[in-house]
């Protein structure tokens, strides 16, 4: 136990926002050398010219492939870690990134160290922990490297947190998508000629209302205008207006309606224009019969094990498991630590929880 904070300590205090390539590439440094170290392992770095470079992180050398997934890029911003270093208090461990995910990369790293000490470790498995560099952004330059390792693997396990409060494991996640709709009308004055004018924002009020409309959600479909931006003064007729739509799906099939939905927008006014761009980030992870027994295996993992009784839930959230689940890998998520607050200066991991979602996964990788 005190390595494993201490190797956390160690990596909270790296920053390693998304965007700073630099950065993250001395992030993906450090975790080259713990895995090394810690396992013996083989380190295949995937290079990214935009983000930090993937790392390939591989034990083992049998015929089925397990997956790990996980990401070491954060929300926060170069001097975060120098602002709020790493600390623990109350039996917590506090810092940017500890949460998310930093902790749940140390605990896939440790759970393979304790199979491979025990002598435990499955002749006829290989274990990939794949690290991710981009998770923030919605893996713009990974999903490929994720999908092609996804299809190379018998299952999945995405080491993000699992749900508070019962720390759930999620068996399935909505996909989600991102749409912006621009309006171009015509200005006028507001006074003078009004009725030369063409609002765009009138026109785009009236698709706001067509978008929400979609919402279904005994579908588990939400469509949400939650930016708006429009005209130049209250005295002209605007012009040029334009909303971002967030799109949430339980289903391929919800996901697939939605697309024709929005594609069939047209304009309630005379002569004004829309603009649709933008597409579904990521596709829905669908809970399938053969997650439903890998979270059955889980669950009696924990009973036998541990003497808890492990939960499952659904999440509007997503994660790269969403890419994994919908290439027909079956899928885990939620293997991480156990904390709260993501993305939030109070983000902290639960340090007794540690070592028990350490064996849990590494007792999933030698009996799934």
């Amino acid at each position: 136990m005190p390595d494993i904070l201490r190797l956390l300590e160690e990596s909270v205090n790296i920053d390693s926002p998304s965007t700073d390539k630099r950065q993250n590439d001395l992030m993906a440094d450090w975790f080259t050398r713990q895995f090394q170290r810690l396992t013996g392992g083989r380190v295949i770095r995937v290079p990214n010219e935009t983000y930090g470079d993937r790392l390939l992180c591989e034990v083992g050398s049998g015929e089925k492939q397990i997956l790990l997934l996980g990401h070491y890029d954060t929300v926060w911003p170069l001097g975060e870690a120098a602002r709020r270093p790493f600390r623990i208090e109350d039996g917590r461990a506090y810092g940017p990134g500890v949460y998310d995910m930093k902790a749940g990369l140390l605990q896939a790293i440790f759970a393979l160290k304790a199979l491979l000490d025990s002598g435990r470790f499955p002749e006829d498995k290989k274990v990939v922990l794949l690290m991710n560099s981009d998770e923030e952004l919605g893996s713009p330059t990974s999903r490929a490297l994720i999908e092609e390792q996804a299809k190379l693997s018998a299952v999945a396990f995405v080491l993000e947190p699992p749900m508070e409060p019962s720390g759930a494991l999620k068996t399935s996640r909505k996909g989600s998508g991102r749409y912006k709709l621009a309006v171009q009308g015509i200005s006028a004055h507001a006074g003078v000629n009004p009725e030369k004018g063409v609002s765009a924002i009138h026109e785009l009020a009236c698709q706001i209302q067509r978008l929400h409309a979609l919402t279904d959600l005994s579908r588990g479909t939400t469509v949400n205008v939650g930016v708006i931006r429009g005209g130049i003064g209250s005295n002209v007729v605007a012009e040029h207006a334009e909303g971002e739509i967030d799109v949430r799906v339980a289903t391929l099939a919800e996901a697939e309606r939605i697309e024709a939905e929005l594609a069939r927008l047209i304009p309630a006014l005379p002569q004004a224009r829309l603009t649709l761009t933008g597409r579904m980030m990521r596709p829905p992870m669908e809970r399938t019969d053969r997650t439903a027994a890998l979270f059955a295996l889980a669950q009696e993992i924990a009973r036998t094990d541990h003497g808890i009784e492990l939960a499952e839930t659904h999440t509007g959230g997503v994660s790269d498991g969403n890419f994994t689940a919908a290439v027909g890998t079956p899928t885990l998520d939620g293997l991480g630590a156990r904390g709260d607050f993501a993305h939030s200066p109070d983000e902290y991991v639960r340090i007794d929880e540690i070592p028990l979602r350490t064996a849990l996964l590494a007792e999933l990788i030698r009996r799934c």
